[in-house]
C-alpha cells in the first residue's frame, strides 16, 4: 500500500492552472477538475502557492493537496543512481543496443534477448561501475515476460525499464528519482520525444503527436485524468513494489504498462509523469509500420476493459453535459436552445454546491462551460476514433449527419494541431490527414479486439455523475 509520510523538506507547489476563491480556501482544478475546501489554517500555510512539509499537520495537507491533483510535488533529496538496474528487453535489434548502451555508462544494465535469431552478446565495455548482463529467453515469449526476467534478476531498490529503441538524454534519470523521496510513490515516467524530429511528413506529425508523448506538463499519473497511464518504453520503479503486484501480465502483449500502472494506482500507490526527463524514441515513420502500431495499440482496450471495468470509456461525462452536446451538434435551434436551457440547468445544479462561497453563480457558470466544451471535444474524438465505423455508417445514409461529421471531423482535427503546431511544424491540412488516420488505424484496432474478445466494454461510455 503506497502510504507514508512525506518528509520534513518535501514541497509542494499549486498548478498555476488551479483558480483560488474564497482567500485561498477553496481550490478548483486538477484533471479530471475538482473542488478542494480548505481550512482557514491550512490555506494560510500555502500562501503564495507553496508549502514546504514542516511538520505531521504540514504533511497532511501536502498529501491532500497532491492526491487532489491540485498541487504537484517539488522533491527534496535524490537516491544515488548506483541503486538503479537499468532492464533492457529486446528482440532482433542490436543496433539499437548499440546505440542505448553509451548513455547508460556506468549503471548496472540487464539486457534481455527475447528470442532474438542472432543471440545478443554483451558488448566489450570498459566501465569503471557497473556492467551489462545479457540474459535469454530461448523462444520469444513478449515484451512484459522479459521485462519480467530483468525484474527478477535486479537486486537494486529501483529498476528502470528502457526499450531498445530509444535513447535517454542527460539527467533523465536524476530527475525522476527525486520523486521517490516520497514514500508513497511507486512509478515515475520520463517525457518521450522523438529522437529523429525532422523528416517526412509523418515523422514531424510523430514529432507533434506520438502516442508516446504525453505533453510537457506534470501531472499525477490517475485514469481518467490527462495523464492516464505511462509508457512502459521509459519508466522507472520500486523494484520491491513491481515485484510485490506480479509485475507485467504476461498474457498481455499489448497495454501491459497500462494495466501495471492501474494496479499500482489500486492498490494504494502514486504514479508521476515528469516531463523534464526527456527519453528519445526512434518512432516508425514509413506509413505501413506506423498504421499497424497504431491498429496494434487498440487491441488493447478490450483486455483492459475486462481487467479495469469502467476504466477505459470511450466518453465519460455527466448525463447533462452529454445531452447538452448531443444537443448542440444537431445544429438546429431547437438543439442550441436545448443545449442552453441544460447548460443553464447544470449551472444551478453546480451553483448549490458552491453556497456559501464568494461568486458562487461565476464558479458554476465557469465549470459548467468548461465541462461544454470539454464534452464537446470527447464527443467529437470518439465520433472520428472510437466510433468511426457507425459514424461512417451514418454518413452514408443521411446526408444532414454527413456535413455534421465532416465539420466536427475537420474542427476536432484543426484543434489538435492548434495545441500541438510548435512541436512538429507541419501545415493543418497534412497534421488533419495524419490524425484522422490515426483516428481510424486505433479504432479498426478497437473495435477488432471487440469482436475477438466477444465484449463491446471497452466501447460502452461511462456516465459520471
Amino acid at each position: 500500500m503506497g502510504q507514508g509520510r512525506l518528509p520534513d523538506g518535501f514541497g509542494v507547489r499549486v498548478d498555476p492552472r488551479v483558480r483560488t476563491y474564497s482567500d485561498g480556501r477553496v481550490l478548483i482544478g486538477g484533471s479530471p477538475t475538482r473542488m478542494l475546501k480548505l481550512a482557514p489554517t491550512a490555506a494560510a500555510m500555502i500562501g503564495d502557492g507553496f508549502l514546504e512539509v514542516t511538520d505531521s499537520q504540514s504533511a497532511l495537507v501536502a498529501r491532500k493537496l497532491l492526491d487532489s491533483g491540485v498541487a504537484n510535488p517539488r522533491p527534496m533529496s535524490i537516491p544515488s543512481p548506483r541503486d538503479v538496474t537499468v532492464v533492457v528487453p529486446l528482440k532482433n535489434n542490436a543496433a539499437g543496443l548499440s546505440r542505448l548502451l553509451p548513455a547508460l555508462h556506468g549503471l548496472n544494465v540487464i539486457v534481455v534477448d527475447d528470442g532474438s535469431d542472432d543471440p545478443v552478446k554483451a558488448p566489450p565495455m570498459a566501465w569503471s561501475i557497473g556492467g551489462v548482463t545479457v540474459l535469454r529467453h530461448e523462444t520469444s515469449r513478449g515484451p512484459a515476460a522479459a521485462r519480467n526476467t530483468g525484474l527478477r534478476s535486479a537486486t537494486t531498490d529501483f529498476v528502470a525499464f528502457l526499450d531498445s529503441d530509444v535513447v535517454p538524454r542527460k539527467g533523465w534519470l536524476e530527475v525522476m528519482l527525486g520523486h521517490f523521496s516520497d514514500p508513497a510513490v511507486a512509478l515515475v515516467a520520463p517525457r518521450i520525444v522523438a529522437l529523429e524530429p525532422e523528416g517526412n511528413a509523418l515523422a514531424r506529425y510523430e514529432h507533434a503527436r506520438s502516442s508516446l508523448d504525453l505533453g510537457r506538463k506534470e501531472a499525477a499519473v490517475r485514469a481518467g485524468s490527462s495523464v492516464s497511464y505511462v509508457p512502459s518504453a521509459a519508466m522507472l520503479i520500486r523494484r520491491q513494489v513491481a515485484q510485490e503486484c506480479g509485475g507485467f501480465d504476461e498474457s498481455m502483449h499489448v497495454a501491459e504498462d497500462v494495466d501495471l500502472c492501474w494496479r499500482l494506482q489500486e492498490a494504494g500507490w502514486r504514479l508521476r509523469y515528469e516531463p523534464v526527463a526527456h527519453v528519445a524514441h526512434d518512432h516508425r515513420v514509413t506509413f505501413g509500420r506506423w498504421f499497424g502500431r497504431k491498429l496494434f495499440y487498440g487491441t488493447g482496450a478490450s483486455p483492459l476493459a475486462e481487467r479495469h471495468p469502467g476504466m477505459v470509456p470511450p466518453i465519460s461525462m455527466s448525463p447533462w453535459t452529454l445531452v447538452a452536446c448531443l444537443l448542440a451538434v444537431s445544429f438546429t435551434k431547437f438543439g442550441l436552445l436545448g443545449a442552453l436551457l441544460t447548460l443553464g440547468v447544470t449551472i444551478g445544479r453546480l451553483r448549490k454546491m458552491f453556497v456559501g462561497l464568494d461568486q458562487p453563480t461565476r464558479i458554476a457558470a465557469i465549470l459548467a462551460t468548461e465541462g461544454f466544451i470539454g464534452g464537446m471535444w470527447q464527443l467529437a474524438s470518439a465520433l472520428c476514433r472510437h466510433y468511426w465505423p457507425i459514424t461512417l455508417l451514418a454518413v452514408i445514409l443521411s446526408s444532414r449527419i454527413r456535413k455534421i461529421a465532416l465539420g466536427l471531423a475537420v474542427t476536432e482535427a484543426l484543434s489538435d494541431w492548434y495545441n500541438h503546431r510548435e512541436l512538429g511544424g507541419l501545415d493543418p491540412v497534412r497534421y488533419a490527414f495524419f490524425k484522422r488516420i490515426d483516428d481510424v488505424a486505433y479504432g479498426a484496432g478497437l473495435w477488432s479486439g471487440a469482436v475477438h474478445a466477444r465484449s463491446v466494454k471497452a466501447l460502452t461510455p461511462r456516465m459520471d455523475t
